[in-house]
């Protein structure tokens, strides 16, 4: 189950989707990979749920598809035989949860109290749908969460859209979300809406601009000229940095030779490993030689890494928000 769920937190956003026809599958699905979602949860609020995932599946099998709205034994046993990779509900029925274990499929049932969380860790899950999210009491109820049950991830689903996404993605016990603002009739539309969704779920900012000093002398000169400018300077160990008292302008500069040629960029985000997975498309890789993590070395999730591309002489690394 963890490879299923690295897949569901690199996508980050599963689009919940209603097919009222068979015939809308397809398109739909199309347009979604197009805007850089290649994944859906589909309800069984329809008739056609069932075999619309077994269209999708037999047009683009590199989909991440998964069964929602599964509220009975009859609707999992049908979303299982279609293909779908994983099952979620919008409650916790023992009953539901203990088939679809039964039958090796990820479940990921709903949840909005601490009750149902302990009932789901005593099933062996800890990966969970909030739901509904919003009305369940968002944000505040995940941090609330986060404290007793500190190993529990959730997938957000319930009143989220492109205007609040972003408090959701900052929370550390977010895997991904879900929602359906992004679903219209016009696949264009679809397509034009996933992009901007994807562009906005990682929060990239920019953290400090790098230079290369020759050496300590040569540093503390550089920081100088930015002061100048009306910035802080600040000695480190290894480098300063020249940082702005208005905004988060910053410059580190290096007391010797750092990564790049002349320096390096530093693009801040909320989650790296997510990040990571959507760079990798334009050729960007990590140097796992500069990783270093959050928690137990070695282990997710990433809090600081170099990446091997350079931008006109700069080297650049990912630090997590």
């Amino acid at each position: 189950m963890s490879e299923l769920l690295d897949r569901i937190r690199d996508i980050g956003i599963i689009p919940v989707i209603k097919l009222n026809s068979v015939e809308q599958a397809v398109p739909l699905a199309k347009a979604l990979i197009d805007g850089g979602i290649p994944a859906a949860e589909v309800t069984f609020r329809t008739a056609a749920a069932a075999d619309g995932i077994k269209a999708i599946k037999e047009a683009y099998p590199e989909m991440l598809l998964g069964a929602g709205t599964v509220i009975n034994k009859e609707y999992a046993q049908k979303a299982i035989d279609a293909g779908a990779e994983f099952i979620v509900a919008p409650g916790f029925n023992p009953e539901v949860i203990d088939f679809v274990i039964s039958k090796g499929v990820p479940m990921i049932p709903g949840v909005a109290t601490p009750g149902e969380i302990e009932q789901a860790l005593g099933k062996g899950l800890n990966v969970l749908k909030f739901f509904p999210a919003e009305a369940a009491g968002g944000v505040a109820m995940l941090d609330a969460f986060a404290g007793p049950f500190p190993n529990v991830k959730f997938m957000a689903t319930g009143g989220i859209n492109a205007k609040n996404m972003g408090d959701y993605f900052k929370r550390k016990n977010i895997i991904a979300i879900g929602g359906s603002w992004m679903v219209k009739d016009d696949t264009e539309l679809v397509t034009k809406l996933s992009k901007e969704a994807v562009s906005l779920m990682h929060g990239f900012t920019l953290g400090h601009i790098g230079i290369n000093g020759e050496d300590a002398e040569d540093a503390a000169k550089i920081v100088r000229l930015l002061e100048a400018f009306g910035l802080v300077g600040k000695e480190g160990n290894s480098s300063w940095f020249a940082n702005s008292p208005v905004d988060s302008t910053s410059f580190e500069v290096m007391k010797g030779s750092g990564r790049g040629t002349h320096g390096h960029i530093c693009i801040k985000t909320w989650n790296i490993e997510r990040a990571l997975a959507y760079l990798k498309q334009f050729g960007v890789e990590p140097d796992m030689s500069t990783a270093k993590y959050t928690g137990e070395a070695g282990k997710s999730p990433l809090s600081f890494v170099y990446t091997t591309i350079m931008i006109g002489g700069f080297a650049v690394h990912l630090n997590k928000i």
